[in-house]
């Protein structure tokens, strides 16, 4: 304490106010410099004291609704390789079997007030828009209370099938081989449902160097009213699948699509463009201002190779490549009525049966006083002492109290 006395003792001696801002400043800019190292040292640690913030890592995240177990008379849905039947149009799930899968006729609902924009949410701010020959792109986002940031973007590709659309987003294999995702490095059919087309998967994505690479397990399910298909995939509680350190689990994730015929913009009046609405939000465990500015830098990147991917896919159907088990999963979807639909629409508007809404684990903001800590700690040790053992000391300590795991 009396060091940093007399450390302020001797800037307010400054005989000019000129001289006072510059050792106000000398002294403020390692103080904040530090604060920001210890709050990326905190969030690298965070698994430690994700247990704290968001409950232990073996129960289900607040809110997900417990899951019914899986009929077991039902031999169409079931686990690791049942059988598929490819090009299937395949009628709709009885009420109560439609409960027990792994994503419902809620999330249909959902994902339709999300394209119809009646969901209550916030407004949506406009982020980007770019053209190029065969392909329109805009995005949006927008910021919910107690949750990570929402995407909504609209593709649309010029000669382009909605069908052929939908198989080739459903399409795992080929997102791999063709490397237009090239984030995805692992998948794994672990349930499928041969009457609905119901599936869970396991994904390993790629992140940057200084992160874990993540693990999503995802159910998704299509379904058809006329020409439009509603693509809904979000994050699924399966204890059977077991945590690990690497690949770290993301537990909120959602990510779906509304795909349907739209006109082309050669002006003729012909319905050979395809539009994608795209709803997305996930809690990657990373800091959701800095997860903002990472997407934004790179969102542009990541979209444009979507075309050419396309265009491969389209390639190959038309040369009649026989299709990956997931793209005839695609083929495996519910029909609704465009008319019922919007019925069930609006007698469903108030509450949404597995709503993924649901699914708000508590901010990393919420465990603030151990961040700071580190933070401080690492201004005392850059700042006050030039001893490497009391440096130790200080990080020693911030690091026992935030605890000794790394990510």
């Amino acid at each position: 304490m009396s060091a940093l006395v007399d450390l302020l003792t001797a800037v307010f001696r400054q005989p000019t106010l000129k001289g006072l801002a510059v050792e106000l400043a000398s002294l403020a800019a390692p103080l904040w410099v530090a604060v920001l190292v210890g709050l990326l040292i905190g969030w690298a640690w965070r698994p430690r004291w994700a247990v704290a913030v968001v409950g232990d890592n073996d129960q289900a995240p607040a809110g997900t609704p417990a899951l019914p177990r899986r009929a077991a008379a039902d031999d169409s849905c079931r686990k690791n390789g049942a059988a598929v039947v490819p090009r299937a149009a395949m009628a709709a799930a009885a009420p109560e079997e439609d409960e027990q899968l792994a994503v419902g006729t809620g999330d249909l609902m959902h994902l339709r007030r999300l394209v119809e924009e009646k969901d209550g949410g916030p407004s949506w701010i406009h982020m980007m828009e770019k053209t190029q020959p065969e392909m329109r792109y805009q995005a949006w986002r927008r910021d919910p209370e107690g949750g990570p940031p929402q995407y909504r973007s609209s593709t649309i590709f010029e000669d382009a099938s909605p069908e052929v659309v939908r198989d080739f987003f459903w399409d795992d294999e080929f997102r791999i081989k063709n490397t237009w995702d090239d984030m995805l490095l692992q998948h794994e059919t672990l349930e499928e449902c041969t009457r609905t087309g119901t599936m869970v998967v396991r994904w390993v994505r790629k992140f940057p160097f200084f992160c874990s690479d993540r693990e999503y397990i995802i159910g998704r399910r299509i379904w058809a009213s006329g020409k439009t298909y509603y693509c809904v995939t979000k994050g699924v509680h399966r204890p059977s699948v077991p945590r690990s350190n690497k690949p770290r689990r993301v537990d909120l994730y959602y990510s779906s699509w509304c795909i349907r015929p739209v006109e082309s913009r050669n002006g003729d009046g012909s319905m050979t463009a395809c539009e994608v609405f795209l709803f997305h939000h996930e809690d990657m465990g990373i800091p959701w201002e800095i997860a903002k500015l990472g997407i934004r830098q790179g969102m542009w990147g990541c979209v444009k190779r979507i075309e050419p991917g396309l265009r491969a896919y389209q390639i190959e159907r038309t040369a009649g490549e026989p299709l990956s088990k997931y793209a005839a999963m695609a083929h495996v979807n519910t029909k609704v009525d465009p008319d019922e639909l919007i019925a069930a629409e609006d007698k469903t508007e108030a509450s949404s049966t597995n709503n993924v809404e649901a699914e708000k684990p508590k901010h990393w903001t919420g465990n603030i006083p151990k961040v700071l800590l580190v933070g401080g700690a690492v201004a005392l040790a850059c700042t006050f002492d030039h001893g490497l053992l009391t440096k130790a000391v200080i990080f020693g300590t911030a690091r026992r109290f935030a605890g000794p795991g790394r990510r």
